[in-house]
């Protein structure tokens, strides 16, 4: 468990510096090549680096072992810290859409050309972190990391759109200047939907949903190497953190000692739990079979 925490904290600590520098050159670049698409897209990226430094304070805590009142962990903060994260991302998004609104009702320059190269150069990078944390995250099974992940992603689009508000305005002149403005608008709204798409498979793990069927059938075939299960009934499965809680009813001879029955279920367990590492504990419930 230790591994994969330092590998998700080692990974977080990268993102909040690659969001710091980006917020720093987009805003000085923005404001000096009048592009308020670009200072859009700083004040996004001040958001994520709060964010990424929320990810790790969770993973901080995640980490501590279960004790007398969390016997289960403290693993669902990290889902805690993925809602805050979203809440960063829909006022990141509301600031932008109503700063957006008032600079189109102003008659403004069109943005410097050399915004251009430089706002390339970001939705590159952008997507380069989104693949690098995203991948890290699902190695981990971390929902906050995927959550940051995103947020590296919802700045390539914006970046994106604000590409092609920028180039509108550039090559079209001062009459189109407002295009930067629509460009930082319509990212806005891309930013609210990928909000909702952190959001909702956190809120599936703070609420226990079942949401493993892929899992719990690797569990199930992993079962029945033991020796003496006959075959798995119930199977339900809660993930805290980037650990999971398997509960299993197995189907054992009627015959058995209750010795010969727990034996199995202990077997069990000491199995699926050297097999599949990612599993932090496992009941076992043993019934006769049939």
């Amino acid at each position: 468990m230790s591994v994969n925490h330092e590998k998700a904290e080692r990974t977080a600590w990268y993102s909040l510096i690659g969001n710091f520098l980006m917020a720093i050159v987009k805003a000085v670049v923005g404001y000096f090549g009048n592009s308020y698409a670009l200072i859009a897209d700083a004040i996004e990226s001040t958001g994520d680096v709060f964010a990424s430094a929320l990810v790790i304070i969770g993973f901080r805590y995640a980490k501590r072992p279960p004790d007398e009142n969390h016997p289960y962990g403290h693993g669902k903060v990290e889902p805690l810290i993925t809602f805050v994260v979203v809440g960063f991302l829909v006022a990141s998004a509301t600031l932008i859409i109503i700063e957006s609104i008032h600079n189109i009702q102003l008659p403004h320059k069109a943005p410097k050309p050399y915004t251009l190269w430089f706002i390339g150069g970001i939705i590159l990078v952008k997507e380069l972190f989104f693949r690098f944390v995203s991948k890290s995250g699902k190695e981990v099974g971390s929902t906050s990391l995927q959550a940051d992940a995103w947020h590296h992603r919802s700045d390539a689009i914006t970046s994106a759109c604000a590409f092609v508000g920028i180039a509108i305005a550039v090559y079209m002149g001062d009459t189109w200047a407002q295009a930067d403005d629509w460009a930082a608008l319509i990212a806005s709204f891309i930013i609210l939907f990928n909000a909702y798409k952190i959001f909702r498979p956190a809120l599936g793990e703070i609420m226990d949903e079942h949401r493993y069927d892929d899992f719990i059938a690797i569990i199930r075939e992993k079962a029945m190497e033991v020796a003496g299960i006959h075959t798995t009934e119930k199977c339900w499965v809660r993930k805290s953190g980037m650990r999971y809680w398997v509960d299993l009813h197995i189907h054992v001879d009627g015959n058995l000692s209750v010795h010969e029955g727990h034996t199995i279920a202990h077997n069990l367990k000491e199995h699926l739990m050297e097999v599949l590492p990612e599993i932090e504990d496992v009941l076992v419930h043993v019934e006769p079979a049939e």
